[in-house]
């Protein structure tokens, strides 16, 4: 019998501890939520040409959701050019083989 009150024992408190972990986690999520949640609208203008190579790139690669791969496509680029354009203690050019001091 105590064997069987020691095991109840530790399964509610581990259930207590999960459940407490859970509640916790669920709150941290919708803080996230609503930190990634999407408010701003952009919207963008294509020609004809334009319009016809995306929607072939769309077809032939399989991208059901454009606005996703736009978005990704965009932030892609931006990030990059901010990984590149990062500030330094000191600007040095490039070396160049082709100029002479």
């Amino acid at each position: 019998m105590l064997i069987v009150y020691k095991v109840w024992k530790v399964l509610y408190e581990g259930l207590w501890l999960f459940l407490a972990n859970q509640n916790q986690s669920n709150k941290v999520d919708q803080n996230n939520n609503e930190k990634l949640r999407r408010t701003h609208r952009t919207s963008i203008l294509f020609n004809q040409r334009e319009q016809e190579a995306i929607n072939l790139y769309c077809e032939k690669y399989k991208i059901r959701n454009k606005s996703k791969f736009m978005r990704e496509v965009i932030m892609t680029e931006i990030l990059k050019k901010f990984d590149e354009d990062y500030p330094t203690l000191f600007e040095f050019e490039k070396p160049n083989l082709f100029v002479s001091r």
